[in-house]
């Protein structure tokens, strides 16, 4: 979803003492903050990223998958859920799989062993001021 603008997370990442590899797979914020890319290429581009989740997690070099912002992708329909549902009860038992981002469909909480949420209280987004780098990203 994020694309390879920046993203604090990257920082986070650069700062642990361990391997984790970190691939970017989005084109950016679907629809909002002049994204100039057409939805077709947004739902092209995450459904290559499922395929890359596949590849990742039949390839047992990874101890945890961290899908982020998976559930907005779903929700914009840019994956589809039978897609989220089959990476859930296809991960290998010794897998930890993390799926992050708003509005968890309740089928993809219903499989999942834990589920939190941040409920957003007030936001600056709403009264129209634009994502601070460093901030919300």
């Amino acid at each position: 979803m994020k694309g390879d603008i920046y993203a604090g997370e990257w920082d986070g990442v650069r700062k642990m003492d361990c391997k984790v590899e970190l691939i970017p797979t989005g084109k950016g914020f679907c629809g909002i903050r002049g994204n100039p890319y057409p939805y077709e290429e947004h739902r092209q581009n995450a459904q290559d990223a499922i395929l890359l989740a596949h590849q990742k997690m039949g390839s047992e070099r990874y101890d945890i998958l961290i899908l982020d912002e998976i559930n907005n992708a779903l929700h914009l329909r840019l994956v589809d859920l039978g897609q989220v549902l089959e990476i859930i009860r296809h991960k290998p038992s010794w897998m930890h799989l993390v799926l992050t981002g708003r509005d968890a469909h309740p089928q993809v909480i219903e499989l999942a062993d834990t589920v939190s949420e941040v409920t957003e209280v007030k936001h600056a987004y709403r009264t129209g001021i634009e994502p601070q780098p460093g901030i919300d990203y």
